[in-house]
């Protein structure tokens, strides 16, 4: 018989916990590969229905783990509503495409080293093989890439291949947290490149 229960404890960096019964009984241990949807990571308190099976130690695990509500008491998709944690309507790629390709224009039409567009480019090719490498580390519980790496990747210049990341692989794109350091450093980096072009002396 499936049972549902609440994550009492829970360890995002390792990816486990234990899920306690409603109604009382045993808990059981949690991993993060047993929710057959990845789109979003458990947090405390969060309401899942599981099947339990035992292990060679004869410990009880949840399996096939699906989420049914949150601690706001609402379902999953109730929840994605009230946070705008819906489908991403943001055009990311768009606008890392757009960012690239109008870079690469103006440096051809104004004789810009072409350089200035390449660092751009090799940096957020870098910054897209973090994210990939970031996201299959978190999907296999193995050692995760600091986000202050990301974010560093993107202020040095990265934040197209970021974006592009984050709407392909879908990873980091939910974060609140993340996404409000993401965009701070977007804006510092946009500023820089603009005086920097004001200025004028490093392109001449």
């Amino acid at each position: 018989m499936r049972l549902q229960g609440k994550i009492s404890e829970w360890n995002d960096a390792r990816g486990f916990g234990f899920v306690q019964p409603n109604g009382g009984g045993e808990r059981c241990f949690v991993h993060i590969r047993a929710f057959a949807a990845r789109d979003r990571r458990p947090v405390l308190g969060d309401v899942i229905t599981y099947d339990v099976e035992n292990d060679a130690q004869g410990r009880r695990n949840a399996v096939a783990v699906r989420f049914a509500l949150g601690r706001d008491g609402r379902r999953p998709a109730a929840r994605a509503a009230v946070r705008g944690a819906g489908p991403d309507r943001l055009p990311r790629t768009a606008i890392a495409l757009v960012f690239l390709a109008g870079l690469i224009a103006v440096a051809l039409w104004k004789h810009w080293p072409m350089w200035v567009p390449g660092i751009y480019l090799v940096l957020s090719v870098v910054t897209f093989a973090w994210y990939w490498h970031d996201k299959s580390a978190a999907q296999n519980d193995r050692q995760r890439t600091p986000e202050s790496t990301l974010q560093g990747l993107a202020l040095l210049g990265g934040w197209p291949g970021a974006l592009m990341a984050q709407a392909m692989l879908r990873h980091k794109n939910r974060k609140a947290s993340f996404q409000r350091v993401f965009w701070v450093a977007v804006v510092i980096n946009v500023a820089g490149l603009g005086w920097l072009i004001r200025d004028g002396r490093f392109l001449g």
